[in-house]
């Protein structure tokens, strides 16, 4: 298992105004799965590729255990990137494009055929070994290129996209099988993608990345109930967001002076922000943080029915139980409390 550290990598391509990447600090334990998640051309497949050693940073270092690897080239670095598009060779068998590290790294073929056929259990797909990878799905080619990463013991796994081609159930199969292969051999893993929904359901932890910058390095959880940034908050489905004054663990708004947790944001301008599902719907009128509102739609989904209300010309989103439907129809009017443990503090864009 490898610990991976990059030091304020930098990348800034000819011509261009911004860097791709900009100071990138990140220090990634052994044996854990990280994911680094932003919108398309944010930085992060450059980060990837520089820590392959595909590309050269401008800027930065890079570790592997503590060592800089950045005189080491691609193919002795250790550092193995499994690509969106897999590119496995058309005019090999499944066998010979499983084994092909090896056979660049003159291993005997009688070990090769071992190892193959090894790694072709671990991704669940005996006895392929034959077959063109034409013959196979594009779920099953991926599993195939997946082995042929594995197959050489890389101290680094690096996934592109891993399930951004896949269909809805095979992306479920594909993560549940990443996960279970990386907890069994402990191989430091990162992925990049951009659906924060892959990203919370796969990763230790993920570093948020927008316009080449770092914006948060957090547990999935944390991105959900204590983002960092209005921006951050957006990007995990937040919708539902007051201006205010923030002092002392409370906040000024237009809907009234609520209680809040204390939190790291200076005094003065702030943002309240709450989870549609952390919203007490229907609350009785004793307490705090208590807002009268009314119901503008609402949407039955089976286990919940999803509301859009109104207060003071504020639209909110929220999330209650199913059979409060029968209760309040469009044009009530409901009481609604922000739980003060729940709500998050956000300094202004």
């Amino acid at each position: 298992m490898t610990r991976l550290v990059l030091s304020n990598l930098s990348q800034h391509y000819p011509n261009t105004e911004q860097p791709a990447l900009n100071r990138l600090n990140l220090d990634i334990e052994s044996g854990q799965l990280n994911a680094l998640l932003g919108p398309s051309g944010c930085g992060k497949t450059t980060a990837m590729k520089m820590i392959a050693g595909i590309l050269m940073p401008t800027g930065g270092d890079i570790l592997f255990d503590g060592d800089s690897v950045l005189s080491t080239p691609a193919e002795r670095r250790g550092a193995v990137m499994v690509f969106q598009n897999y590119l496995l060779f058309p005019y090999m068998s499944v066998g010979d494009n499983v084994g092909f590290g090896l056979k660049m790294a003159r291993v005997d073929k009688s070990t090769i055929k071992k190892k193959v056929l090894e790694m072709l259990e671990l991704v669940q797909l005996p006895g392929v070994e034959d077959r063109k990878p034409s013959q196979l799905s594009g779920g099953q080619q991926q599993r195939i290129a997946l082995a042929r990463a594995l197959i050489v013991e890389p101290k680094i796994l690096l996934l592109d996209e891993p399930l951004s081609n896949l269909d809805a159930h095979l992306r479920d199969e594909m993560r549940e099988l990443i996960r279970g292969i990386q907890r069994k051999m402990g191989i430091t893993t990162v992925f990049v993608t951009h659906d924060q929904e892959e990203a919370v359901m796969l990763a230790d932890k993920i570093a948020l990345i927008f316009e080449g910058v770092l914006q948060q390095y957090d547990k999935p959880d944390v991105f959900y109930n204590k983002p960092d940034t209005l921006r951050a908050a957006r990007f995990f489905g937040g919708v539902n967001f007051v201006e205010g004054i923030y002092a002392d663990g409370h906040i000024k708004t237009p809907l009234g002076e609520f209680v809040t947790p204390r939190s790291a944001v200076s005094d003065g301008s702030a943002i309240l922000s709450i989870r549609p599902e952390d919203i007490e719907f229907g609350a009785n009128n004793e307490g705090n943080n208590l807002v009268t509102a009314k119901v503008v739609s609402h949407v039955y989904v089976g286990t919940y029915t999803k509301y859009k209300i109104v207060a003071q010309e504020r639209r909110f989103e929220v999330i209650a139980e199913a059979n409060t439907i029968e209760s309040y129809p469009v044009d009530s009017v409901v009481n609604i409390r922000f739980p003060p443990e729940k709500i998050w503090v956000l300094p202004p864009e």
